[in-house]
């Protein structure tokens, strides 16, 4: 199912007004950097959020790339076209962050592994299937002017923040264990990790856990050279080429060969296949080349900005420029220095919950962490804003923006396909980019785990969804009889 795709072609007439509305948002994000840079030139780190954030809409809508997309089509119409454009933007983020490592400014900071990782991977891909896009998919669906995937992006925004701040009605799945190793901590006064689950499962089993890269695991972490031979070749290039082969051998190969007229392929001909494979699809392949490498280049471009600002977090700029409100009780905010999506998400619900009378400060993922921001604050959130913005830009250039309202049935997948994504991605601390793309490719083992999760959550969705089409089928057939 892709509630998404228009196949409706604009009339030839529409082609001036589309491409004015394109430059009407690159003036918008222009004008708009420019009157933030004239308040405190110090919003240049707030900046960069937004410029790679409009950059990877405008290739995430380019390459029409979505991880659901690739997951669906893989067990619903066995095209793989879609998950080798993944793999190519996972090999090429993995290459430039190894440069980004070795120059000094990786931003990245591994995460634990679990048994959450695995589960929220399956909560998050069975999710996504329903709502037609991941969450990256969703972000430039909605610049393209889909409603169904503003839906969802409403839907894991406050899922995620009633979740981490849910006071009590869940403790019932708390471990002891859980309940006894989170007394244990030392908070502060303002927050109490005995009044949420979603406090028990953070101090009492996420905190007892470290996070590392696969080189740090395997002790390599003095020599800069082991490291990235074990986080980038092993960890990431290593499993691409695994993968591709497997995506060849499973759902190209035998059509390839029958087009080719290939009876007996050598080596080189197997060689040739993955190749073509690779560049069937010119614009996922672009696209999986330019996130790739736009990906690693926030990364060191937000390096470089915290050396000049010496800073660890934005909320310390925040601070020191005198916008204080909505900081954490350390006076820090949600500040990965990469591509993220659904940690700002949820802060953008937590928002407007605080404004609607609800304490969303009493947590730990709020409170002591991420902090509530104002969205015009939020630099991550900005991202998510330019994502959005990218996507647009491109969509109305290329005549391929269109307003489309959801019907009562997509907006029910889209809100309840939401609330899943927004459970899983707060499960496995991340989503599709968070917990895998930004992961794997920076040396984390744990991606590798969210995208077996993602996967099989995926797989289940197909299936769910097939039978339940298959019985509306049979059923409005029924009645036409």
């Amino acid at each position: 199912m892709d509630v998404n795709a228009s196949t409706t072609k604009p009339a030839p007439g529409l082609k001036r007004p589309n491409m004015l509305y394109s430059i009407a948002i690159v003036l918008i994000v222009i004008l708009g950097s420019v009157w933030a840079l004239s308040i405190d030139n110090r919003f240049l780190y707030l900046l960069v959020y937004v410029w790679f954030g409009v950059i990877y809409g405008i290739f995430l809508q380019y390459g029409r790339f979505c991880m659901a997309a690739a997951v669906r089509d893989l067990f619903a119409v066995r095209v793989p076209r879609m998950a080798v454009g993944m793999m190519i933007a996972v090999g090429l983020y993995a290459l430039v962050a190894s440069v980004v490592t070795l120059a000094g400014f990786n931003t990245f900071h591994a995460h634990p592994l679990g048994w959450h990782v695995l589960i929220g991977g399956l909560i998050f891909g069975f999710g996504f299937v329903f709502t037609g896009g991941c969450a990256s998919g969703s972000l430039y669906k909605a610049g393209e002017g889909n409603m169904n995937s503003m839906l969802v992006i409403l839907a894991i925004s406050f899922t995620q923040a009633i979740v981490v701040a849910e006071s009590g009605w869940l403790n019932w799945m708390a471990p002891e264990a859980w309940v006894a190793s989170a007394a244990a901590k030392d908070m502060p006064e303002s927050l109490s990790v005995t009044e949420g689950w979603f406090d028990l499962f953070t101090a009492g089993y996420f905190w007892d856990m470290k996070g590392a890269t696969l080189g740090e695991m395997l002790g390599a972490a003095e020599s800069p050279w082991a490291m990235a031979f074990w986080n980038t070749f092993v960890n990431a290039l290593l499993p691409v080429i695994v993968l591709l082969i497997a995506l060849y051998a499973y759902y190209y190969r035998k059509s390839y060969l029958r087009k080719s007229g290939l009876a007996n392929p050598s080596l080189k001909d197997e060689i040739s296949g993955i190749w073509h494979m690779c560049i069937s699809s010119k614009n996922t392949a672009i696209a999986g080349i330019f996130l790739g490498i736009f990906a690693g280049l926030h990364m060191w471009v937000t390096g470089v900005l915290r050396e000049h600002y010496e800073i660890f977090n934005f909320g310390e700029l925040l601070s020191a420029m005198g916008y204080t409100q909505g900081l954490s009780v350390q006076d820090t905010v949600f500040d990965p220095g990469y591509w993220y999506i659904t940690t700002q998400e949820a802060q953008w619900g937590a928002w407007v919950l605080e404004k609607l009378g609800i304490d969303m400060m009493d947590n730990i993922f709020f409170g002591l962490d991420n902090g509530i921001p104002n969205p015009l604050l939020n630099a991550p959130g900005f991202m998510s804003i330019g994502i959005i913005l990218g996507a647009a830009i491109l969509a109305n250039a290329r005549r391929e923006f269109k307003w489309k309202m959801p019907s009562l049935e997509t907006a029910t997948f889209a809100i309840v396909g939401g609330i899943l994504m927004g459970i899983g991605a707060r499960l496995a601390m991340g989503c599709n980019i968070g917990a895998f793309f930004a992961t794997v490719t920076n040396g984390d083992p744990s991606g590798w785990i969210f995208l077996l999760g993602m996967v099989g959550g995926g797989y289940l969705g197909v299936k769910v969804f097939t039978k339940w089409m298959d019985w509306k089928m049979a059923r409005d057939g029924g009645c036409d009889l």
